[in-house]
């Protein structure tokens, strides 16, 4: 779909530097721009690439002065990248999006659906579900018995929601994510480990975002619950009765074990670990590889494993990286130390 220089600029509010009848039907970086083309300019770093992008037009924020004419046409706006991605969105909805049931397809009878549906090939809903309107649930989906999801929500393929699960409004489910599966119980026992039974479910309020291949596991009892707002990327492990607040996010390859809560606008980065039935605060930032063992107030930032508070963190590392020179020195002093003994002896 083709959209002229004067349609984005009436979107984003913004000014016209060149020909409005100039038109895009895709979007580049712009070192990387061709014509026909839409890209950006918020960092002043990238300002060279201006004068030699072949993009057709240039988002470029108010305080950008181009220092020579430029080719592209350009469309001024108070905040570039903002304005772009608007934009994304925007032609996100123009984009074509399928409708209807495509077969083979399941669907129960006892069942209820929303309009402007669609449901892939080979997906699976089962007894007494409810789908709120402008759902897309994708081919090799499974849903569970008596799950409810909201509206306009987006479930990617092969996704498994298990029975009970609750689903809120405009939520994403990327693809190959378990919704539901087990928590990990067993109590350990002479002859092995006798298995507890999981019997909660799993609770996505309004607006999270689930990344690819993420398990959630149902609570033993009550529910796992990540509220709204959350945002988990790809490969992320969430245990039984773990409990997220609003608008977190969370990077690749985190864990999260059973029964800890954490609080709101948490910033984790990948491959953190977070031991079970711990109390995180709010507005903490966790840095990619940190390990947490022990329950964290608000508004911390936190390095390492064992994770330690930034500010000490970093002047231990003073010390971390001169390990061995210290030890050297520890030696020398130490045979300094035996050759006055023996001199006094």
């Amino acid at each position: 779909m083709d959209f002229t220089a004067q349609q984005i600029a009436s979107f984003v509010n913004g000014k016209i530097i060149g020909d409005e009848s100039t038109s895009v039907n895709y979007i580049s970086k712009i070192e990387e721009g061709k014509q026909g083309t839409l890209s950006f300019l918020a960092n002043p770093k990238y300002q060279s690439f201006l004068s030699t992008t072949e993009a057709s037009i240039v988002l470029i924020s108010k305080e950008f002065v181009p220092p020579t004419p430029v080719n592209p046409t350009l469309i001024v706006v108070n905040d570039a990248h903002e304005s772009f991605t608007s934009l994304l969105k925007v032609y996100e909805k123009a984009k074509s999006t399928k409708s209807g049931i495509e077969q083979p397809a399941f669907i129960s009878e006892s069942s209820k659906i929303g309009d402007n549906h669609y449901i892939g090939a080979f997906v699976y809903i089962s007894d007494n579900v409810e789908i709120g309107e402008n759902a897309q649930i994708n081919p090799n989906s499974f849903i569970g018995k008596n799950v409810s999801i909201g509206n306009d929500v987006i479930i990617g393929p092969g996704v498994k929601i298990y029975d009970d699960c609750k689903i809120g409004n405009q939520c994403v489910i990327n693809a190959g994510s378990v919704i539901g599966c087990d928590g990990f119980g067993f109590i350990p026992k002479e002859n092995g480990y006798d298995k507890i039974p999981q019997l909660g479910n799993v609770v996505l309020e309004d607006n999270v975002e689930i990344g690819a291949n993420c398990t959630i596991d149902r609570a033993s009892m009550g529910s796992t619950i990540i509220k709204k707002g959350t945002k988990l990327d790809n490969l992320i492990q969430i245990a039984h009765n773990v409990e997220l607040g609003e608008h977190n996010v969370i990077a690749s390859q985190t864990g999260i074990a059973g029964s800890t809560k954490i609080g709101n606008w948490n910033m984790i980065g990948g491959q953190a670990g977070f031991a079970g039935h711990l109390i995180i605060g709010n507005k903490n930032k966790f840095q990619a590889q940190s390990g947490i063992a022990n329950n964290i107030k608000d508004e911390g930032s936190y390095y390492g494993s064992p994770a330690l508070e930034a500010s000490n963190f970093r002047r231990s590392y003073i010390y971390f990286k001169n390990l061995s020179d210290m030890a050297s020195k520890i030696h020398k002093l130490e045979k300094q130390i035996q050759e006055l003994k023996s001199t006094n002896v």
